[in-house]
């Protein structure tokens, strides 16, 4: 992504020369800022002494060897790194993935002309021309007096340092905060032309299978077809959606310089996190407690930062130690933006294996980092006394600290609790200054109302964010997904607060990163192929998925707004299907509501804009407007949801009653006849309700951008023992088929908007019938056990023209994985994995979920999941080797013990049959071999450690083994077949 040669001057847009090192040179040891060398001694000879772009002087020495800024003479030309080591770094950085780096030459060829171009030659040669304009004049007098009149003229005229700072602000404003850098078509081109011979290969490969029938094995012909076109189906909808991937590469320091001037108030936008969780006894509370921490920790603007904290289980543990962390973050804080440590979630960052002393050279870190870890193992201690006193409930309930009932004793029928423990009005760290703010928040539940679950607790923190702070932006976190990236705000900022790129933008996704898994990733946990090619391939389209963390929402997008671009259609256009005719009454009436809501706020507004209510004109106006029938019954929560740019609570509140305001916006009836959950806030109606929240803003016209700093954001913990990583993917499985049975299915929701491109829709599509893959993938599975038992095949003898089709096939998807794993940089293990996983999950978790869905949204027979159980300490992949015995284990375990069967029957048969038969065979084990490969680390996981295999595996094991070999028996294959007449006919009388 670098040009071949050395970059160019940003003054007369040559090439820079290379010193007699190799190396590159360049004026500023500072920013690196390219200058040739002809252009940076005309600048000293102009008595110009201090770098063009960030202000700093150039290091000299006079000829005496003293320090002399005035010396010209001595001033030094400062190399980096040669060309093409930069050039092999850069390289090295695409590679992993689309790693952000933030160097001026890490832009594409024509990106790099551009900005040298635009920042470069014009802005610079223009400052030259101005600077040189009063010695013009004068250069055609005598050279003994033009030397010092010229020298003259030109301090004259040489600009201030506050001249200079006046000069670089437009300068910094228009320096770009992130840049797009496509696919290098050297590695692009090669793999849409293969994707595109694979299909044709398709085509042709399923025009021989249909042609050409298996007349003695017809059924399992029949059977092996239909999974065939299934999984080619499949296969278009994951693959067409990455066509055009791109990398995002963002500049921090360019959002610093535009937004945090010095000497004046930072003018990034406010940012409120959220972070949700259930039961205490599943989600350890310091698991929770290192994500608020690495919150409270960021490095952003402490005024800027709120942390919401959702108790869905109204848990007297989760709020005392919440009361512990409030009081631990008063001197975590300090320290880590002290030392500028990372990360600053303290359980992580003490457990590093790393020289902590790399870098640091204050010479009281050792001392205050003893501290400071001392004192979080003191904090532990409580926080886990806490926990061990919580596993027995008194009879009586929970009582707080001044002998008043917790209120939540009853986890289904408790009001709604909110407390402040930091902030303006809290309490300050150790050093005497402001924290962020950090809010407990449990809403309210009673009897006979639906309370839907994570989604549900996410739209009571969005309205009392609103009430409270009301930020533009939001940033949703599990409790488990701590901030590992303490600058990842602003790297997400550098696309939400761009004028130009963040004008349509509905939330800034980060992948997913997971610490605690083994090294092999067994099953997959990482996720490494979804979050690095397919996130990166949707990003070139319209954005990636909600995945349901590590996401910074624009507050708008989440209110159900339409982009700003969007504001122009016509009243009778809408999200989901677009009415061109006055005559197509269904459609417009699938839009009356939000055209209601739309029209309702440009009224208010331009009324505003022409008188001035009070308060109580003012709500009478939000009331008539039919603003609650959207928005609920709370004037302040609607008066910060119309302010344009949020940050900050309306005027017209009373701060006094804001707390009050806040209770009740969280009561559990608030909801009730409003769009929450249907048009505003998290979309009810899935388990999922990740997928469908993104889906819906994009199906109104949002578009989402993907980030992937170089330091992982976030980073969370995944169950990686069998079980729960199988229950993990059975729920996310059935909120897909939710989906795909809802009114949001994507094959037929919203498909006459034109909003939402169609690969996306593809790959929306895929979300949501995956799991029915499952059936033709369990059948396909068990084909070459039954072709191993039976004697049959389900492909005729091969002629010339279908072993080059096979052949082809087969080339064209080795070549496709090549090809991808290249421009996406993950590596082949990872592909492997998930290769491994995809059969694993899809003969278990996805099988049930079909039929679970169809149970529930049919029958009405609801099946309850269970937080998946997050250790706050173990040994090193301890929790690798737990097997909980799950129904979901049965399927993989028959078709391993079904196929080994198989196996061992076909070789039998082939001693038995003689030479002849063992050509056959060879096709039919490879194809038994390739079901037990994919099934192996599933076969792993049963053994357990050391191979101790739980009796009920062995059980099963045994049965099902049985129950085959009195199959097997059946079908007598040791015997030849030999026809009842022959044998009447060959038949000896004395013999017989």
């Amino acid at each position: 992504m670098m040009p071949s040669g050395a970059p160019l001057c940003n003054i007369c847009g040559e090439q820079l020369e290379l010193g007699e090192n190799g190396e590159m040179i360049v004026a500023c040891h500072e920013c690196n800022y390219p200058i040739c060398k002809e252009c940076f001694e005309h600048e000293i000879n102009e008595g110009h002494k201090v770098c063009l772009k960030c202000g700093t002087p150039y290091e000299g020495k006079s000829k005496d060897g003293d320090d002399d800024s005035d010396a010209d003479d001595g001033i030094k030309v400062h190399e980096t790194p040669s060309t093409s080591t930069l050039a092999s770094q850069i390289h090295n950085s695409e590679d992993v993935g689309g790693l952000h780096a933030r160097h001026v030459s890490t832009v594409s060829t024509a990106d790099n002309e551009q900005v040298n171009e635009e920042s470069g030659n014009s802005t610079w040669k223009k400052r030259m021309k101005s600077w040189k304009g009063k010695g013009k004049d004068k250069k055609n007098k005598n050279k003994k007096d033009a030397v010092p009149k010229a020298k003259a003229d030109n301090e004259a005229s040489a600009p201030s340092e506050q001249q200079m700072e006046e000069i670089r602000s437009p300068e910094a404003a228009a320096l770009p905060l992130s840049v797009v850098v496509p696919i290098v078509k050297s590695k692009l081109a090669p793999y849409r032309t293969v994707i595109i011979v694979r299909l044709i290969i398709l085509g042709l490969f399923f025009h021989y299978r249909v042609t050409n029938p298996v007349e003695s094995a017809f059924p399992l012909w029949l059977t092996s077809i239909i999974c065939e076109i299934w999984f080619a189906f499949s296969w278009v909808l994951d693959q067409f959606p990455k066509w055009s991937p791109v990398n995002r590469y963002t500049y921090i320091e360019n959002l610093s310089a535009r937004f945090e001037r010095e000497g004046e108030p930072s003018g990034l936008a406010s940012v409120d996190f959220f972070v949700s969780t259930v039961d205490p006894l599943k989600e350890p509370p310091l698991i929770t407690a290192n994500t608020v921490l690495s919150i409270l920790a960021v490095d952003y603007p402490v005024d800027k930062v709120s942390c919401y904290v959702s108790d869905d289980g109204a848990a007297m543990l989760t709020f005392e130690s919440l009361v512990e962390t409030a009081e631990f973050a008063r001197q975590w804080v300090p320290f880590c933006k002290k030392f500028s440590i990372e990360p600053r979630a303290p359980e992580f960052y003490f457990s590093q294996k790393i020289d902590y002393l790399k870098d640091k050279v204050q010479p009281s870190f050792v001392k205050e980092r003893r501290a400071m870890k001392r004192e979080y193992e003191e904090y532990k201690v409580r926080v886990n006394a806490m926990v061990a006193k919580a596993q027995k409930t008194p009879e009586e309930g929970w009582s707080m600290q001044d002998g008043t009932p917790w209120p939540g004793n009853n986890s289904r029928d408790h009001p709604g609790m909110i407390q402040v423990f930091l902030g303006h009005t809290g309490a300050r760290d150790i050093e005497g200054n402001e924290l962020p703010r950090l809010v407990y928040v449990s809403r309210e539940k009673r009897p006979g109302y639906q309370h839907h679950k994570k989604a549900g607790a996410e739209n009571a923190l969005v309205r009392v964010s609103a009430v409270l702070t009301n930020a533009p932006f939001i940033l949703n976190l599990d409790c488990d997904h701590y901030v590992n990236n303490s600058k990842a705000v602003r790297e997400a900022m550098c696309f939400l607060m761009d004028p130009e790129v963040g004008r349509d933008v509905c939330y800034v996704q980060f992948p997913q990163r997971f610490d605690g898994i083994d090294r092999s990733d067994r099953y997959a946990n990482r996720n490494t192929v979804f979050f690095d090619v397919n996130m990166r391939g949707l990003d070139g389209i319209q954005g990636p998925m909600y995945v349901g963390t590590g996401c910074v929402f624009n507050r708008q997008a989440l209110y159900g707004y339409s982009p700003p671009s969007m504001l122009n259609l016509p009243i009778s256009s809408c999200c989901c299907c677009p009415s061109k005719s006055t005559k197509d009454v269904s459609r417009i009436s699938r839009d009356a509501k939000r055209a209601e809501l739309e029209a309702a706020i440009y009224n208010l507004r331009e009324t505003d804009r022409k008188h001035n209510y009070d308060e109580n004109e003012r709500s009478t106006l939000i009331s008539q407007m039919s603003f609650e029938k959207t928005f609920g019954l709370s004037t302040v929560f609607i008066e910060s949801a119309l302010m344009e740019n949020g940050g900050g609570v309306p005027e017209s509140a009373d701060p006094s009653m804001l707390i009050k305001e806040a209770i009740h916006v969280i009561s559990c009836g608030y909801e009730e006849k409003t769009e929450w959950g249907k048009e505003i806030g998290w979309i009810y109606g899935s388990v999922t309700e990740d997928i469908l929240t993104g889906f819906k803003m994009q199906c109104r016209g949002w578009r989402s951008i993907y980030c992937m700093p170089l330091r992982p954001a976030f980073k969370g913990s995944a169950p990686i023992n069998l079980s729960d990583r199988l229950h993990q993917v059975l729920r996310w499985a059935l909120g897909s088929v939710e989906i795909f049975l809802s009114r949001h299915c994507p094959l037929w929701y919203a498909i006459g908007g034109g909003r939402l491109k169609w690969l996306q829709r593809l790959a929306y599509v895929n979300t949501i019938v995956y799991p029915f893959t499952s059936l033709p993938l369990v059948a396909y599975c068990t084909l070459p056990a039954i072709c191993l038992l039976t004697g049959k095949f389900i492909i005729p003898t091969l002629s010339n023209l279908a072993s080059v089709l096979f052949l082809g096939l087969f080339l064209s998807i080795i070549v496709t994985s090549v090809l991808e794993l290249r421009w996406s940089g993950v590596c082949i293990e990872d592909l492997w994995r998930n290769e491994q996983f995809w059969v694993i999950g899809g003969s278990s978790a996805h099988l049930f979920a079909v039929f679970q869905g169809f149970l529930k949204m049919l029958a009405g027979v609801d099946t309850n999941f269970t937080v998946t159980a997050k250790a706050a300490e173990d040994t090193e992949f301890g929790e690798l080797y737990l097997i909980k015995w799950t129904t979901l284990l049965i399927p993989p375990t028959t078709l391993i013990i079904i196929n080994m069967v198989g196996v061992v029957a076909g070789f039998s048969d082939a001693l038995n049959g003689g030479y002849e038969s063992w050509g056959p065979l060879f096709g039919k084990v490879f194809f038994a071999f390739w079901v037990i490969f994919h099934l192996y680390p599933f076969l792993k996981g049963l053994m357990g450690r050391q191979n101790r295999t739980p009796t009920i595996v062995i059980l099963w094991s045994v049965l099902l083994a049985s129950v085959f070999s009195i199959i097997w028996v059946k079908i007598d294959p040791f015997v030849k077949k030999v026809d009842s007449d022959t044998i009447a006919e060959t038949c000896v009388a004395i013999d017989c």
